[in-house]
């Protein structure tokens, strides 16, 4: 008989794993089931049932979800052991499945049906009893198979009363935590089945846009705004202050109001009072977003006098400043537009008597000259939010920071002594850190103190000194003598005039020490490039007059983008500063330009070969690679970059086959093309279900944006396969994940073939077919690039625009690493095994 855990106990090392051993073993009265959060190189979430003696074992890379639409890939894995039912901790490093396990949910399971027929043929429908999932689930295997003895099967809930759309309630977002503590769960599960009603009042949550009636989450990440250098364009923003204080959220379930930080500290018992006044609005359910501050004697928000209240513990005369509602009475409101947001807060302000609670009204003022006003009481600046945002819980180019000085954090690293009738300590030494982990010396800072300051700020740093120097070398411009050196622990708020050549700060000002943000976080503050101001960004190329690359650039200052102000000039440099970047995906590869004279409102026109007009710089193929016409044109320098920006290119296409193999492809493109209602988490979803198909079949791909609404995922291949191989492999991948997944995807073109869905287009794969190449502008308003990005990244941005030609010099400049560097060494055959388990057969 096969030693059911012969795979299991092969993958580990037991003197090194905490694992257990275990073995196979009699089953219990009640068939039992877990599920475990594991935070390996990927978090997935294993799900394991008892079956004939071990656990049957499959990993679920997004976690279960309770909508029947959401069919969700389960990886078959080798079985494990029943003692791994209890197991939760560390897995070492370099041992099998390396990473923190913990129990996300347990109870008992029961098969609706003979369970070993029905597992023999693919299709296994069971009930749940967890502690947070219940009713009725399938498992089903598919028709693709995986590499080895990894099957790739689907798990669906089932319809019944525990079911969920997906977009009213995430649970694996809603009850992320371990049920390892019980009272915990048992209180999250209350609230999931019984979300209290919103209090009867005249506006009803439930009749904004887009409220989903759900349970109160357990947490909310903040929405921040993004630093930007000048007020934007247009009529659709609304201004607040700038508060000098500390981000403020404030959970309300029932009588229990919980006040948390930016980073997630519970800070309830700190503010009492404002805990109390928060209360006594008898929300009932909701999520409020603020800020505490301290108002001085004209009514001006005071930092420093912020923190002498907690220093003192008197924190009497803190405010609350509320200026977001993103939950209310049981619905969610983060994807209802920030104005309704606004009208609802309002009403529920309005019965409130407390001094420590306000609501921050939105100004209806300009905003220059509410900025003026606000940098004339000396206040930090003004925020500005598009009225028709989303509450998104990151960072976002829809909230913007208008600064009157430059002002942010810095990590304090040591202190110089006293000169003259100073005591205590001259100044303070700061530092950022920077991409790589390392520290970065920004200068110093001495001015802002009183005597009471100094002390209190030179007792903190005696008991922080340490010997060793926190950077590589002794920053210019300090004398060891006079330098004492602190552990990196203590955040400095402060205020400077500018960032000189050298990065360091000019006239800064202390203005506190933060006590809600950790030194780790600190980062160099950057405005960010948008172009708000009808500019390029300061990172893009600098303009060296109108010739670049020796190529004279005629009407330079035509606007070719009205949406952002860049010019003809602008995409010049654009093209000079990415050549690098560029040029290594064009090489010896025939190239298509979209010419856009006039600009991106103008007349386009593709010009796939070189005729009588003359492109500075650029090089002509065989013409014996495409008879009957004028030659073929390829870029092979920065010259021609240029050269091809004068002539009124915007984008850049290419084909997969480069010159001399022109019938062999050297790559396959598969083009997600959604539906424009779409979110852009459904994008997300469906570039990382394609990619496990592509891993599935023993296929790297990599990622880009378009620079519009969708993704590109590139394969490599060896250029071993025609143009009609490789086009009909890659729509046999197409159309089974059409089949597998109908809810999301369509392998079918034609705008009716694609409503509520994404277009895998795989016609790009054509002998005369193109795509935008990586790093191309698109003609699109804002000048948006096509980017190669890693598969690690794809959480991480807001969409296929995510970059723009002002704001790509500068991701370049911080990019450690290249994440398509092994795209050139990559080289893939399509076998026959691969055809086999597409259903093409010896094709």
């Amino acid at each position: 008989m096969p030693d059911k855990l012969a795979t299991y106990h092969a993958k580990r090392n037991f003197s090194v794993t905490p694992e257990p051993r275990g073995a196979v073993a009699e089953p219990g009265e009640r068939l039992r089931f877990v599920i475990q959060k594991h935070h390996a190189r990927r978090l997935h979430y294993d799900f394991r049932l008892e079956f004939d003696g071990t656990l049957k074992s499959w990993a679920v890379p997004k976690g279960p979800s309770l909508d029947p639409a959401e069919k969700r890939l389960a990886v078959h894995v080798e079985d494990h052991p029943l003692d791994y039912m209890d197991f939760h901790g560390d897995i070492p490093e370099k041992q099998y499945g390396a990473g923190h396990v913990e129990v996300w949910d347990t109870g008992y399971w029961e098969p609706l049906g003979d369970p070993s027929a029905d597992y023999r043929k693919g299709k296994l429908k069971f009930r749940l009893d967890g502690e947070k999932l219940q009713g009725g689930w399938t498992l089903v295997r598919t028709r693709l198979q995986a590499s080895g003895d990894k099957e790739q099967w689907l798990l669906i809930k089932e319809q019944d009363e525990q079911a969920r759309a997906q977009r009213d309630y995430d649970i694996t977002e809603d009850m992320p935590h371990s049920v390892e503590a019980p009272e915990q769960a048992r209180q999250a599960r209350a609230r999931a089945r019984n979300p209290r009603p919103a209090p009867g009042t005249t506006l009803a949550p439930a009749k904004l846009t887009k409220a989903v009636k759900q349970p109160l989450p357990e947490t909310l990440r903040p929405q921040l705004a993004t630093l930007v250098e000048d007020i934007p364009r247009g009529a659709d923003w609304i201004y607040e202050v700038k508060f000098d204080g500390y981000r403020m959220l404030a959970r309300v379930d029932g009588a229990q109001v919980t006040l948390y930080t930016r980073d997630g500290n519970d800070w309830t018992a700190r503010l009492p009072g404002v805990a109390k006044a928060v209360k006594a609005l008898g929300l009932g359910s909701a999520w409020l977003d603020g800020e505490i501050v301290v108002l001085d004697a004209q009514g001006v928000p005071s930092f420093q006098l912020l923190q002498k209240a907690f220093d003192s513990r008197s924190t009497a005369d803190i405010v609350y400043f509320v200026f977001d509602l993103p939950y209310c009475g049981g619905y969610d409101l983060r994807n209802t537009p920030l104005i309704e947001r606004h009208a609802l807060l309002q009403q529920r302000m309005e019965k409130n008597a407390a001094p420590t609670l306000r609501y921050s009204a939105p100004i209806p003022q300009p905003p220059a000259s509410l900025l003026e006003s606000a940098c004339r009481l000396s206040m930090e600046g003004i925020i500005g939010k598009r009225a028709d945002s989303i509450y998104l819980g990151k960072r976002s180019p829809n909230w913007i920071k208008l600064k009157c000085r430059r002002r942010q954090e810095f990590v304090v690293v040591g202190y110089t002594e006293p000169q003259g009738a100073r005591q205590f300590f001259g100044a303070l030494l700061l530092a950022v850190y920077g991409e790589d982990g390392k520290l970065r010396y920004a200068g110093r800072v001495g001015t802002g103190f009183d005597g009471r300051l100094l002390a209190d700020l030179h007792g903190k740093l005696k008991s922080l000194e340490q010997d060793s120097l926190p950077f590589e070398r002794m920053p210019a411009g300090l004398r060891r003598g006079d330098t004492h050196w602190v552990k990196p622990q203590l955040v400095a708020e402060v205020s400077f005039a500018e960032w000189t050549a050298d990065h360091m700060l000019r006239q800064a000002v202390f203005h506190g020490l933060r006590k809600d943000k950790r030194a780790r976080e600190v980062r160099r503050e950057q405005a960010a490039a948008l172009p708000v101001n009808g500019k390029a960004d300061a990172a893009a190329p600098r303009a060296r007059g109108d010739t670049v690359q020796g190529v004279k650039i005629t009407h330079p200052d035509r606007v070719i983008d009205p949406h952002s102000g860049l010019t003809k000039l602008d995409l010049a440099l654009y093209y000079e500063a990415v050549a690098p970047w560029l040029l290594p995906y064009l090489e010896d590869r025939p190239v298509y330009l979209l010419r856009c004279p006039e600009g991106i409102q103008g007349e386009h026109f593709f010009q796939k070969h070189l005729s009588r007009v003359s492109v500075p710089g650029m090089r002509t193929l065989d013409p014996e690679l495409d008879p009957d016409h004028d030659p073929l044109m390829v870029i092979d320098d920065a010259r021609a970059l240029v050269g091809a920006a004068q002539m009124g290119t915007i984008e850049l296409h290419t084909g997969n086959a480069t010159a001399d193999r022109i019938d062999r492809p050297d790559h396959m493109v598969f083009d997600l093309d959604p539906d424009p209602s779409l979110p852009w988490q459904a994008m997300v979803e469906a570039a990382q279900l394609l990619k496990v198909m592509l891993d599935e079949l023993g296929l790297k791909g990599f990622l880009k944006t378009s620079g519009g609404k969708g993704l590109h995922v590139v394969v490599p291949l060896a250029r071993r396969q025609g143009w009609d191989e490789a086009a009909d492999f890659s729509l046999a991948i197409a159309q089974h994940m059409a089949r597998t997944l109908p809810r999301l995807f369509s392998a079918r073109m034609g705008e009716k073939n694609r409503v509520g869905k994404i277009f895998i287009d795989t016609l790009r794969n054509r002998r005369q077919a193109s795509t935008a190449s990586v790093y191309s502008v698109r003609a699109r308003p804002g000048l948006p690039v096509s980017v190669p990005i890693a598969w690690e990244e794809l959480h991480d941005i807001g969409g296929g625009g995510e970059w723009t030609i002002a704001t790509l010099p500068r991701r370049l400049q911080s990019l450690r690493d290249d994440p398509w560097r092994d795209f050139g060494r990559t080289r893939q055959s399509l076998t026959a095994a691969m055809k086999k388990r597409l259903g093409l057969g010896g094709k």
